[in-house]
């Protein structure tokens, strides 16, 4: 079982900046993938960032391209979401995930994931 907590969330202007954190306890190893997904209301979960655990390498949704930055911190079990130019329409509850294993395993689907943190909300004013 692992364990996921995100913080970081708030109310900010349009083209702002927030940085997210979620941090890993339980069962964790040394490879696997964390993301980040984010729900707005009336809306499906889309896919935010994901990044290999061991790798560092990093995926981003198209919408958020250029904007955000998915970073880890292996030694404190922790990831980022370093978010700037904020627009309204990023506006959501922002969750992270987890897979741990042996091997690094990056996906953009939900499905892939086996644990998920409660949920931070961010919200972005015009």
């Amino acid at each position: 079982q692992v364990y996921l907590v995100e913080s970081g969330g708030g109310l900010v202007q349009a083209g702002g900046s927030l940085r997210l954190s979620c941090a890993a306890s339980g069962r964790t190893f040394s490879s696997g993938a964390m993301t980040w997904f984010r729900q707005a209301p009336g809306k499906e979960r889309e896919f935010v960032a994901a990044i290999g655990w061991s790798s560092g390498d990093a995926f981003y949704g198209d919408s958020v391209k250029g904007r955000f930055t998915i970073s880890r911190d292996n030694a404190k079990n922790t990831m980022y979401l370093q978010m700037t130019s904020l627009k309204p329409e990023d506006a959501a509850v922002y969750y992270c995930a987890a897979k741990f294993g042996e091997v690094d395993y990056v996906s953009h689907y939900e499905s892939d994931y086996a644990d998920w943190g409660q949920g931070t909300q961010v919200t972005v004013s015009s």
